[in-house]
């Protein structure tokens, strides 16, 4: 497989610690569609008219190779195989549109700028007046009040029955705000020989091997539906729930693999898949579009987000953190953000909002953008504030947060850690695509499933239209709105 450099769409991380450790399990077996292979290479095999070639298993094993995975819902196969000629042996085969390569990402790590050590007791604390008023780093969440998720959960509305598949790395699932909402059961990865409970990241000369202390997953998915149990934070969607499913490991992933969590994610249960309404995908980088197998990985990507929006299920990803002009990058192409039927996310941020600063909307400063790009913005985080001041926050039920001011102004979520408490910062359009997650979670847990359009209309009408009326090119359709969005 070959390797393309992307940068992950998360920037900047520091890790808040908490207390004892838990073993990730082996994988399970899974559906038909989730087997992956070894092999010298990976290929993606894509059928004319959206259908998998009858008979092509006994093809692929003519022309030297093994199929390892058949989506026939959107005509995608994998396979491996050692033999040089067998892109041009299968492109030859009866129902076989295109066949290509798989590439592998490197969409980078996260840094890790410091930690400071959390409650070690994961017991409730009771008596708090108002949905998530009590958790402990309640008051170093702003992002849930920049877009009015409070108002929301105290009308009622908390993300009841919706079902959000996180397509990232690994997620922790026994720590104390994300277990309570985990569908273990439906869980699920698409890395070879890894568990969707386990990640890793990168040494310093770029070996995978050794074992985070942030793990992205777990933070988007906290961002999403860490739940109001006065432990820690509280998630944008507080009674969700959410779906880990595997597509990154050490920060890479490939396309195949995506493209099966998306197919899987997007599955009902009763055919085994994982009964989504949500996917979230805070992952994304800009691919050179120019090369055949290039785009035929891309078609097969969109054909996969196509099949999600079929299936109604709303897909929603990061839009980088090159801070690009999404309208004028000549053949780049971002993905999964400009996938079909995906909405991608920009993020804004505050400067200096332990300080004082009120401007959680402003753009936040490594964002991508553009009008033809950019669906909505939601709280991202950012670390423009100069100095190593320090500032100080009410930690509940007692005791104060204290941390640089800078780092407040990114978003807090769970992260492994070393224990099942762990908390930590993080800043990136990473963090505003679950956002925008989290608050169409909360329109279906109004209204039951419903169509993607009408979840994005739904998300469009109740946004709140910040620069230039109409369609930005930092916001959209502008910055998201939970509470006018279950209105």
């Amino acid at each position: 497989m070959r390797v393309h450099t992307i940068s992950l769409a998360i920037l900047s991380a520091v890790v808040v610690a908490g207390c004892a450790s838990d073993q990730a399990v082996a994988p399970r077996s899974g559906p038909s569609f989730s087997v992956t292979g070894g092999g010298a290479k990976t290929y993606v095999l894509l059928g004319a008219g959206n259908v998998v070639p009858p008979g092509l298993a006994a093809a692929v094993q003519a022309a030297g190779g093994s199929l390892t995975a058949s989506l026939n819902g959107i005509g995608i196969a994998v396979a491996t195989s050692s033999n040089p000629s067998f892109i041009a042996r299968v492109s030859r085969v009866k129902g076989v549109q295109a066949v290509a390569e798989d590439v592998v990402i490197d969409f980078g790590q996260p840094h890790v700028e410091g930690m400071i050590e959390a409650d070690e007791s994961s017991e409730p604390v009771l008596g708090e007046a108002g949905v998530g008023a009590g958790e402990t780093f309640r008051a170093v969440q702003w992002a849930p009040d920049a877009v009015h998720a409070p108002e929301a959960w105290d009308a009622g509305y908390q993300g009841q029955g919706a079902r959000v598949a996180i397509l990232d790395g690994g997620i922790w699932n026994t720590h104390i705000d994300i277990a309570p909402n985990l569908d273990v059961a439906h869980s699920w990865s698409f890395v070879p020989g890894q568990p969707y409970n386990y990640d890793q990241r990168r040494d310093a000369a770029g070996v995978c091997g050794l074992t985070d202390t942030f793990w992205h997953g777990t933070h988007v998915a906290g961002i999403v539906a860490a739940p109001a149990n006065t432990r820690g934070t509280v998630g944008i969607a507080p009674m969700a729930t959410i779906i880990g499913v595997k597509v990154l490991h050490c920060g890479s992933g490939a396309f195949s693999w995506i493209i099966q969590g998306i197919y899987y994610a997007a599955t009902p249960i009763a055919e085994g898949g994982a009964g989504a309404n949500i996917i979230n995908m805070s992952l994304g980088g800009a691919v050179d579009g120019r090369g055949a197998g290039i785009a035929h990985l891309l078609n097969a990507l969109s054909r996969a987000t196509s099949y999600a929006n079929h299936r109604g299920v709303t897909v929603i990803a990061a839009a980088g953190n090159d801070a690009i002009d999404i309208d004028h990058t000549g053949n780049l192409v971002f993905v999964p953000a400009q996938s079909v039927g995906v909405l991608a996310v920009s993020a804004t941020g505050p400067v200096g909002w332990a300080l004082g600063a009120t401007n959680v909307d402003r753009p936040a400063s490594y964002t991508n953008f553009g009008q033809s790009a950019i669906s909505f913005a939601a709280p991202g985080g950012d670390f423009a504030l100069p100095g190593n001041q320090v500032c100080s926050k009410p930690r509940f039920p007692s005791g104060s947060v204290t941390q640089f001011c800078w780092v407040m102004d990114m978003v807090m979520a769970p992260v492994r850690g070393s224990s099942n408490s762990w908390y930590g910062w993080a800043a990136g359009t990473s963090m505003a695509s679950p956002v925008v997650a989290g608050v169409a979670a909360l329109i279906v847990g109004k209204y039951g499933p419903l169509p993607p359009a009408q979840v994005a209309a739904r998300l469009l009408q109740s946004a709140d239209d910040l620069g230039k009326p109409g369609n930005d090119d930092f916001y959209g359709q502008g910055r998201v709105n939970a509470l006018r969005a279950v209105q």
